[in-house]
């Protein structure tokens, strides 16, 4: 092991230990054990789904119980508005500059999407009767403060964690509070199976899926389609190739139908607040992960242009072997790209919808799959890539 590595390494668990510390950190003016018991009478709902992504930031209902999800929010909002946006294209084409205005970007939207949270909380927090010590504008102004603060300390601490430690520190910090929430989830599980409320098969199943998930996972994320280029006047040099990810949208397809998801669950909240129970079922998680598809492959079409890249070999005197130049190679690289789709996107409906199944069968405790398993997944495989970069270094292949 190298100084250098050895130094990251102690960075990144320097840092992450200030992320766990803040998940013990209680928002001020909130009796404990009231929030307690909300918390217990729904956590597996929606808000254990968001307790799990907060590392239990929201079970102690902590300073840094928003975790890093205004900041993802942000990102992948930037990430889809230059599909309409031509400025915000055109920063995507300028470098280093362009990378840092969209930085800016990125940071303001947080802040303003974590205010807009703190202060919706901070509200559904007074509306309980008890659990605000002294309800007002004074406790509105420090929550919407706290947990904002929260949010941007996390954002500056991913940030020195990508530049000075290991991995991307995005993902590690999420990853670490998933990991984190994971064996309270298992002991859990296993306390049911105690108890008679799920049985031995049942809890073979699940175990048997999360695993089966896992290696699926591993293996879309490591997958590539590469395609050979020949250079003219290069035959010699060492053979080059276009590669393409099995899965180029990542989560934002499940984020982006997600967001569709709630438009009419909105509507229906605000015009007929007792046909809510109607938005539930089977035919609710159907319909999502056929938006997960559609958004694949919406998705997928604005990442991956083929005819520019097939522009970008011919200014290169590159092809594909067996492939005229021009339109031809588009057409090819165009089936390539769909091919992959495809496959890509039933691999993430698939990944959202086993683990929905599960959960609708039995009474579990914990839900993992979805964006929590490429969470964890991708941060170990991010991991395993760094470590071995710098061990390539040292031993100079």
């Amino acid at each position: 092991m190298t100084p250098e590595l050895t130094r990251r390494i102690w960075f990144t668990l320097g840092a992450l230990l200030v992320f766990r510390l803040g998940t013990f950190i209680p928002l001020p003016g909130i009796s404990p054990s009231v929030w307690e018991q909300i918390f217990r009478s729904q956590a597996e709902g929606a808000l254990g789904m968001a307790n799990l992504l907060s590392g239990g930031g929201i079970h102690r209902l902590a300073i840094f119980a928003l975790g890093l999800v205004p900041y993802v929010s942000a990102a992948v909002i930037l990430q889809v508005l230059p599909i309409i946006s031509k400025r915000l294209r055109a920063l995507r084409t300028q470098g280093e500059r362009g990378r840092r205005r969209i930085e800016l970007y990125t940071r303001a939207l947080t802040a303003l999407l974590a205010m807009l949270q703190a202060y919706g909380i901070a509200i559904a927090l007074e509306s309980v009767t008890s659990l605000v010590a002294e309800p007002g504008w004074f406790f509105r102004v420090t929550t919407v403060l706290t947990l904002t603060g929260g949010v941007m300390a996390l954002v500056w601490l991913s940030e020195w964690i990508t530049a000075r430690g290991l991995g991307n520190g995005v993902t590690l910090i999420l990853f670490v509070g998933l990991a984190a929430e994971v064996p309270a989830g298992i002991a859990g599980m296993l306390e049911l199976g105690r108890q008679g409320a799920l049985s031995s098969g049942m809890i073979l199943s699940l175990l048997g899926s999360a695993i089966a998930l896992t290696a699926l996972v591993v293996a879309v994320e490591r997958g590539r389609r590469r395609l050979p280029v020949q250079t003219a006047g290069r035959e010699r040099d060492p053979p080059a190739s276009l590669s393409f990810k099995v899965n180029n949208a990542g989560i934002i397809p499940a984020v982006l139908a997600s967001w569709v998801m709630l438009l009419p669950a909105a509507i229906v909240f605000l015009v007929a607040p007792a046909w809510q129970g109607q938005l539930q079922g089977p035919l609710v998680t159907i319909v999502y992960a056929a938006l997960i598809v559609g958004c694949t492959f919406f998705y997928t079409a604005f990442l991956i242009d083929p005819d520019a890249a097939a522009e970008t070999l011919k200014k290169h005197s590159a092809l594909i072997p067996g492939i005229f130049p021009g339109e031809p190679t588009a057409e090819h690289i165009d089936g390539v790209v769909t091919r992959l789709t495809v496959i890509g996107a039933l691999y993430l409906a698939l990944l959202y919808l086993v683990p929905a199944v599960l959960v609708a069968m039995a009474p579990v405790p914990f839900y993992f799959g979805g964006a929590s398993l490429l969470i964890v997944v991708c941060a170990i495989l991010d991991l395993e890539d760094h470590i071995r970069g710098f061990a390539s270094v040292r031993t100079g292949v």
